[in-house]
């Protein structure tokens, strides 16, 4: 009798130690979503304030933009945030500038905050796919600029290298930094 006493007693503290470690699981789980929750929220919350130094670069970018490309290009068109859609595709340009006549060219500015790699391989898809959006200007010479707070002197002659227009922001102005031997690239020639 005293051993099934026993033994129901080891049962019962089984059960009891079973019952506390399913609960002890079922609030790491509560906790982990938790976590999980609120690291996703932070996330978004990083997200938005790149958003917001991105849009603040391309803001203090425009106005000295627009002067270069209307004063050293002769750009009659000049168009902030542009943003297009065809066949279920998206493109989005910082900075669309064009004229017609005499000029008959587009230039597509690319701005950013500190100029990485990514930026330079993103303008040049924008570039070849520039056409398939925006027909209206299949017959005049496309041309790409970055505007960057920030370039790291290799990533400079990459630019450079590529036909790409680069400018760099002095005294809260861009400004051109091309050699005066410069050749830049048609893109859709």
């Amino acid at each position: 009798m005293a051993e099934t006493t026993a033994r129901d007693t080891s049962m019962a503290d089984l059960r009891a130690l079973l019952a506390d470690l399913m609960r002890t699981q079922q609030e790491t789980s509560q906790a982990q979503k938790e976590t999980d929750r609120q690291i996703k929220e932070l996330k978004q919350q990083i997200g938005g304030l790149g958003n917001k130094f991105g849009s603040f670069t391309e803001g203090l970018a425009l106005p000295s933009m627009e002067k270069r490309l209307r004063e050293r290009f002769g750009m009659e068109v000049v168009s902030p945030s542009v943003r297009a859609s065809k066949g279920g595709e998206h493109l989005e340009i910082d900075v669309l500038a064009y004229a017609n006549g005499a000029v008959n060219a587009v230039y597509v500015v690319e701005v950013k905050s500190h100029l990485r790699e990514e930026a330079v391989e993103q303008l040049l898809s924008i570039l070849a796919r520039f056409g398939h959006f925006f027909p209206e200007h299949k017959h005049k010479k496309l041309y790409g600029i970055l505007a960057a707070v920030d370039a790291p002197a290799g990533l400079k002659e990459k630019v450079l290298r590529h036909g790409l227009y680069l400018a760099r922001i002095h005294d809260d102005v861009f400004e051109l930094e091309t050699p005066d031997d410069f050749q830049p690239r048609c893109f859709n020639n």
